[in-house]
């Protein structure tokens, strides 16, 4: 059973003549343990799917079901528990709060889903100590490197039970061999069983996945199964 699918989702913004669909009755299943990757030009479209995949926004059409749950029938309430619980999210920017040190940003979704300080900081050291970050635990994000931040975001996005992750670029402001480094990582959450979501305009980190779909003016334009070259992921997502 898929955990994330979406089915005939659909989103505007705005009315009239203004009015912009920045996506167009998308259709997408994401089995647990399965990585699948989303190419396609910028304003295609791509960060407002994760942004609905993962509660942050409503689709104006069509449901979403997160773990079996329809979103369009759950309380803002309920919509915060389920993020916190079982969604984790890594953006390219990396969302770190500056005044907390890493194993302190790590632990903050469990402490604000009721787990005591303590018991939160120690399985967020496991995590930076299962990504080599244990010695950098105490350091704040800018005494860490952009590839180290990037770590930590993702041991933030997988630490305790999530079942979902869903990554905006995450690779997008490193160099190539912390690129790969942290496709390695959604790759060993995705061994743990986590259903995975990655946008990329990296052709070459695309093919590491399950499935690789293809997204242009909001609309899916195509899919590319596993074991699909890089030479061909770029051609299928170059603008038209």
């Amino acid at each position: 059973m898929s955990y994330l699918e979406l089915s005939h989702v659909s989103k505007t913004y705005g009315e009239g003549t203004s009015q912009v669909h920045a996506l167009h009755d998308i259709n997408l299943s994401v089995d647990p343990g399965a990585l699948i990757a989303v190419m396609g030009p910028s304003g295609s479209g791509k960060s407002t799917l994760l942004t609905i995949a993962g509660s942050l926004e409503d689709a104006s059409n069509g449901e979403v079901y997160v773990g079996g749950q329809g979103l369009s029938h759950m309380s803002r309430d309920a919509k915060a528990r389920l993020r916190r619980r079982s969604i984790g999210f890594v953006f390219q920017d990396f969302n770190l709060l500056p005044g907390l040190t890493a194993v302190e940003n790590v632990a903050l979704p469990l402490e604000l889903d009721g787990l005591s300080a303590r018991k939160a900081q120690t399985v967020g050291m496991t995590a930076l100590e299962e990504l080599g970050l244990a010695d950098r635990a105490s350091h704040y994000p800018d005494q860490l490197s952009g590839g180290e931040r990037q770590r930590v975001s993702i041991a933030r996005a997988v630490v305790g039970e999530r079942k979902l992750l869903l990554a905006d670029e995450p690779s997008g402001a490193l160099d190539s061999v912390n690129g790969e480094a942290v496709m390695r990582l959604v790759l060993a959450a995705c061994r743990r069983g986590v259903a995975a979501v990655v946008v990329t305009h990296d052709a070459q980190l695309a093919s590491w996945a399950d499935r690789v779909m293809f997204i242009r003016d909001g609309q899916m334009v195509d899919q590319t199964a596993a074991g699909t070259g890089p030479e061909t992921l770029l051609t299928s997502s170059a603008p038209a």
